[in-house]
């Protein structure tokens, strides 16, 4: 009698646990409405975050650009002659003997705006601007905007030397 009590007791706890194993359809139809909300919440913000983090790549490639620039003509004493286009999307470095040259294209999503300071000249046009070794550096400024509207200005400071990138409003 002890024997089929236990054998009994083994097959409602094999039912019980068969029938609590799963879930349910309304279960997972919560939980996935849940997860949808979570997404659809938080993408924007997150798809805003990866956008700046592109723009601040794209412009700390400039300064990283103008500060190659400006160290090659102070360390080599030798004037490099800088190229910005607007049309081409890119700036150009290069000595007069063509011994140093490199050129940054901006990726296509973002566009150089604006090369400041102005000039009385077509402002589709490259603007051209020298570096003199132990010279002051120009006041240069390439403001970058992505599709969103977005700008950044990248600009060199005359007093250090030294380019930099700073936020702008949109």
């Amino acid at each position: 009698m002890p024997t089929s009590s236990v054998g009994a007791t083994s097959n409602r706890a094999a039912r019980v646990s068969k029938r609590e194993r799963g879930i349910t359809l309304i279960e997972m139809l919560i939980v996935m409405t849940i997860i949808a909300l979570v997404v659809g919440v938080s993408y924007p913000s997150a798809a805003g975050g990866v956008e700046a983090l592109r723009l601040r790549s794209v412009s700390d490639s400039v300064v990283s650009f103008l500060n190659t620039a400006i160290d090659r003509a102070s360390r080599r004493q030798q004037v490099i002659e800088v190229w910005i286009s607007p049309r081409d999307n890119a700036l150009i470095a290069r000595s007069p003997d063509l011994a140093f040259s490199r050129r940054l294209e901006i990726p296509d999503s973002f566009r150089i705006t604006t090369v400041l300071p102005p000039a009385e000249v077509n402002p589709r046009e490259p603007r051209r601007f020298l570096m003199y070794p132990g010279g002051t550096a120009p006041r240069i400024g390439v403001e970058i905007a992505n599709s969103a509207g977005r700008k950044r200005m990248v600009s060199i400071d005359p007093f250090t030397g030294l380019p930099r990138a700073a936020q702008e409003s949109p």
